[in-house]
């Protein structure tokens, strides 16, 4: 057990070396805890939605639209530390505990500057941002509020993004996974409370919502120290002989900046999607949001899978076992059809009722329900760019999936959404099938490039 920054070996299953074994029960074993953290994890604001829901189409507009700010901003964040979590898997693999816990010391200092910056703007151009979505200025008045309160929690969200990714790729997922019930918990009862003005507290609305999420983020946080530091997870995480390294700062921006790029412009172009959308009234604008919300609560456990793919796809190129990385991406994308495929009937068949959880109103229903089916016809492929991506982007081969992000994204989501409503005659229901035509093309280009095997010869 080391003292200062290191592997702990004493603790049940921190031992385990994953580059070694049966691959398949390596891969369930780091998924599952995975796929819970952020299924609980997408609890949070999925019951916000419900709680918003209660106060109109305004407010769930309002938090869909404002969320698509926050997301570009946490799309950001999550990119840079895509370097962090392919460098730490890479240096467990080659058994160099003291590499892994150098490049989360410079993470830290990372994300904290960075959050900073993000708080900044947030406070002084929340109002701008939300008109340059061409939303009605009621939707602006209940959004900007709820942005800004979450871009000041920026703060709190980077440093539990910066230990999550650090715990995970190390190979421990389980800390990671009680933290999140543990703070989501705290989220659900907090979160009905804040917004409707519950006991004594004052009825905040939106801005319950926002208040709550950084409340929770932050318990998140500070729970993700303590173990990080107090050695309670598989790396324990030493400021000893700490000092600022510019080279490995930009080791991490380079890997994390196709990341960030990718995920910064997709989300640009969900901001040009919310114009398209928004020209069909607030009741499509209520309704996408809530498809979207449906969209990330399928997603992540798959997410989950990919997730795992790739620390084992870093970990045993690490250890110089290329094969064992590529099957560990193929076993994920097996596990993930497996789940959408079963998802996707689910809302073939229960589309309605999945609908009235979030919003009873029949118009809205009708609509969102639509959206739903459609979107279901995409899901059954989609198990294929969400584990491969993560699997090539987990080992520090960020280019690739970035350009082929911003292909389907430009040359085909984009041009599809304006082409079907307006020129076939759709109508908003056309903007749902161009997700699906991208999420057929996302399917054969990541499929071909894993299979080109390209990836495994990247360099971090």
């Amino acid at each position: 057990m080391e003292v200062g920054g290191g592997l702990r070996t004493r603790r049940p299953g921190f031992e385990k070396d994953w580059t070694k074994g049966s691959i398949i029960r390596n891969l369930l074993s780091l998924s599952w805890p995975v796929m819970v953290g952020n299924s609980v994890n997408m609890m949070g604001p999925t019951i916000d939605m419900i709680w918003v829901g209660k106060l109109g189409p305004t407010a769930i507009a309002a938090v869909g639209v404002s969320g698509m700010a926050v997301m570009i901003m946490q799309s950001l964040m999550m990119g840079l530390f895509g370097g962090l979590r392919a460098i730490v898997a890479r240096s467990i693999g080659e058994g160099n505990p003291d590499a892994a816990n150098h490049a989360a010391q410079q993470a830290f200092v990372m994300s904290t500057v960075f959050s900073l910056l993000i708080a900044v703007i947030g406070i002084f151009f929340a109002e701008p941002i939300l008109a340059l979505m061409g939303v009605a200025p009621e939707v602006i008045s209940e959004g900007a509020a709820y942005m800004r309160i979450q871009f000041v929690g920026m703060i709190t969200m980077s440093l539990r993004f910066m230990t999550e990714g650090t715990m995970q790729a190390s190979g421990d997922v389980t800390t990671p996974m009680k933290i999140a019930v543990a703070f989501r918990i705290f989220h659900v009862v907090l979160s009905p409370v804040l917004i409707f003005g519950l006991w004594f507290f004052p009825p905040l609305g939106v801005r319950g919502a926002a208040i709550t999420n950084v409340f929770s983020q932050g318990l998140g946080t500070a729970l993700g120290l303590w173990f990080l530091m107090s050695g309670r997870t598989r790396l324990r995480l030493s400021f000893r002989n700490f000092y600022i390294d510019p080279g490995m700062i930009w080791r991490l921006v380079k890997i994390g900046i196709p990341t960030s790029i990718m995920g910064i412009q997709r989300n640009f172009g969900q901001v040009l999607l919310i114009r398209l959308v928004a020209s069909f009234g607030t009741l499509a604008m209520a309704a996408h949001t809530l498809g979207q919300r449906v969209d990330m609560l399928i997603f992540m456990p798959g997410g989950g899978v990919g997730m795992a793919a790739g620390v084992l796809a870093g970990q045993n190129l690490g250890a110089n076992q290329p094969e064992r990385a590529a099957k560990s991406g193929w076993l994920g994308v097996l596990l993930t059809e497996a789940f959408m495929v079963i998802c996707s009937l689910a809302i073939l068949l229960w589309a309605e009722p999945i609908v009235r959880v979030f919003n009873s109103q029949p118009d809205l229903v009708e609509i969102a329900s639509r959206f739903l089916r459609i979107a279901a016809v995409g899901y059954m492929v989609m198990g294929f760019p969400n584990v491969l991506m993560q699997c090539i982007s987990g080992v520090g081969d960020t280019v690739p999936p970035m350009i082929w992000s911003m292909v389907t994204l430009w040359l085909v989501l984009l041009p599809l959404a304006y082409f079907l409503p307006n020129v076939a005659n759709l109508g908003v229901y056309g903007i749902r099938w161009a997700f699906v035509a991208e999420i057929a093309a996302g399917t054969l280009g990541y499929t071909a490039y894993f299979w080109l095997g390209r990836w495994k010869r990247k360099k971090v």
